[in-house]
């Protein structure tokens, strides 16, 4: 099996390999100006081609940028360790990454060619899936440093670290509606993956879904509000 990156029509139509490569390429992000494509990919480690856990072994991956076409793919990030999680910030300049770079799991930024790379926390715990907030002011992410896995949001420039989640099972995977009012969330707090949304502030939490299967990674549909930032 080889995981590749592929682009489609709103109504299934028109599916197309952007990447073809015998690697692992995963986790798309689109620009916002819809462009160019940032992705994660063990095409350049000795990993190639083999899933990468957040708590496996670490194989390598790196932080990719690819035209919306396919074209002009260029490794940003080159670092040893895993890159992962790429997160476009509103304006399109900068994007977040998670990495195993410095031995343990830490969010980092950088503008959007690579440069000026930059980790945001520090801590022996593992911070990871860091999203913006629309406005770009805010990011979460979610970290097991407090002893449980639980959401948490900072500022862009990792200061102002705040806990939204508390509770005894596992809260991850926050998104941010595009109003920035609201965060989905995957939690197992009643004894199953369940999607959860909250208030930007950690009020309000409420489980949006109810069934004996496992529900994650909620998506938020778009508004045509952009940002100016």
């Amino acid at each position: 099996m080889n995981i590749e990156i592929y682009v489609m029509n709103a109504d299934g139509s028109g599916q197309t390999n952007l990447t073809n490569h015998p690697a692992w390429d995963g986790w798309p992000s689109w620009s916002p100006d819809g462009t160019k494509l940032a992705f994660q990919s063990d095409r350049d480690s000795e990993g190639n081609g083999i899933w990468i856990m957040a708590n496996g072994p670490d194989l390598g991956s790196e932080i990719y940028v690819m035209n919306a076409n396919g074209s002009g793919q260029t490794n940003l990030t080159n670092s040893p360790g895993s890159d992962e999680y790429p997160s476009w910030s509103p304006g399109g300049v900068k994007i977040l990454f998670q990495s195993t770079r410095d031995g343990n799991t830490e969010i980092y930024v950088m503008n959007a060619n690579g440069s000026g790379q930059t980790k945001l926390t520090n801590n022996l715990a593992l911070d990871n899936y860091p999203s913006w907030s629309p406005d770009g002011e805010k990011i979460t992410f979610h970290s097991n440093r407090d002893g449980n896995t639980e959401i948490y949001a900072m500022n862009a420039n990792g200061t102002s670290r705040t806990r939204l989640t508390n509770d005894l099972d596992w809260d991850w995977g926050p998104t941010w509606s595009s109003d920035g009012t609201s965060i989905a969330f995957e939690s197992w707090r009643d004894g199953n993956g369940e999607i959860y949304v909250m208030n930007a502030d950690g009020s309000g939490q409420t489980r949006l879904t109810s069934n004996l299967d496992w529900d994650s990674h909620p998506v938020w549909s778009e508004s045509r509000w952009r940002p100016p930032l």
